[in-house]
């Protein structure tokens, strides 16, 4: 399971995302913005805007203002003009390979802030290739595993799809970026009903934590998601849910 999942569900137990709702709208139109103005405002033919777009509505974001991040990306305004993609890579804590993305106006106050954040909680930032290799992108489609099983992802397989994950209560469907849309369609004709379809940043392998290594991790995490530079941040470790639960009720 990708650290980046983790890191959503124990954010939704300890409602960290509600109570930064402001902030979390920024950083989302900020994406949207962006993802609008280097592939164009049509989210069928942009899929890096359809993942920003899909992650706008998981957080409730109205859609005036996912509108008005999309129109200001094409060219109805300038906000956002000068940001820049910027990744950044790392170690946490148990040698944990960590990738952040950032959409900054101001690369060196985003360099030095990220790596403050990682020299203060058991990590420390890396040279350019020095983790992205255990990484790699692949088109995902959530889906209520309680509802639906593997003999129904079939249409999906046929697709394109290369995997079928069970993660806690969700399925997830892999495949190649560019098979993401295709499984889509395919899950949609055959009447599966999907919870979310977008790009995202696999690891190739996991570290298992626990104990202060993984209460360390989820420190990091926290830190890295509250710099306003950060939009992503994705790590290659594992929690068992038993530890999980732990840290979310901490």
């Amino acid at each position: 399971m990708s650290g980046h999942s983790k890191w959503s569900s124990i954010k939704h137990k300890k409602g960290a995302a509600d109570a930064k709702r402001g902030k979390l709208f920024s950083k989302l139109a900020r994406a949207i913005t962006v993802a609008a103005r280097d592939g164009g405002g049509d989210t069928d033919g942009n899929p890096a805007l359809a993942t920003a777009v899909q992650k706008a509505r998981e957080a409730s974001m109205p859609k005036d203002k996912i509108q008005k991040a999309i129109d200001t990306g094409t060219g109805a305004g300038n906000e956002g003009a000068n940001y820049e993609h910027v990744l950044y890579e790392g170690y946490g804590p148990a040698g944990v390979a960590v990738l952040v993305e950032a959409l900054t106006d101001n690369r060196n106050r985003a360099g030095a802030e990220i790596r403050h954040a990682f020299s203060t909680h058991g990590g420390g930032l890396g040279e350019p290739g020095s983790v992205a290799w255990n990484f790699e992108k692949k088109g995902v489609v959530v889906l209520d595993g309680d509802r639906y099983s593997e003999d129904d992802v079939m249409p999906a397989i046929d697709a394109g799809a290369e995997d079928v994950q069970e993660e806690g209560d969700k399925l997830r469907v892999l495949s190649e970026p560019t098979d993401l849309t295709a499984v889509k369609t395919a899950l949609e004709e055959a009447g599966v009903e999907i919870e979310s379809a977008a790009l995202a940043t696999e690891p190739k392998s996991t570290v298992e934590l626990a104990g202060k290594d993984a209460e360390r991790m989820i420190d990091l995490l926290e830190v890295l998601d509250d710099q306003d530079d950060v939009d992503t941040v994705f790590a290659n470790f594992d929690i068992p849910e038993s530890v999980l639960e732990e840290l979310a009720a901490a």
